[in-house]
């Protein structure tokens, strides 16, 4: 399975029509497209930790969803118009304020809804965070 889109691309499209996510400083990162993969980097301020210094659930489902989003369009192009259709997220491990990349996968591309998973991983060392898998509707283009 060939990418369509590079990293640049795919992090342009989400400056240019999701800039709430960037944010003055990059938030999300895609950093690695490849054959059936996409690596998207999470690198968690303040407004992202709950009481006790963790990462909160709803960053780490944000991260999830995410990851997800790019994998697909880096393999289908630059279909905004792609929407989740389910989530589903286990949390593994308690997440320090630390980097973590959101590795996602593609399990099936299909004319209209498409499966990846993503893993939730730590940046420092590689601790295995959370697993989550999505399905993503992708409407018919209009001819």
């Amino acid at each position: 399975m060939t990418p369509i889109l590079t990293a640049e691309q795919i992090n342009a499209l989400l400056e240019r029509d999701i800039p709430q996510i960037v944010g003055e400083e990059p938030i999300f990162r895609v950093i690695n497209v490849a054959s059936g993969t996409c690596t998207l980097r999470f690198s968690p301020n303040e407004s992202h930790l709950r009481h006790g210094g963790t990462i909160s659930g709803p960053s780490m489902f944000a991260l999830a969803d995410l990851a997800s989003y790019v994998t697909l369009l880096a393999h289908i192009g630059p279909r905004t118009e792609a929407v989740t259709a389910n989530l589903n997220i286990s949390f593994l491990h308690r997440p320090d304020p630390v980097p973590l990349d959101g590795i996602g996968r593609i399990l099936k591309i299909g004319k209209q809804l498409s499966v990846m998973e993503v893993m939730i991983e730590r940046v420092d060392n590689r601790q295995l965070i959370a697993h989550a898998t999505s399905t993503f509707s992708v409407p018919a283009r209009k001819t």
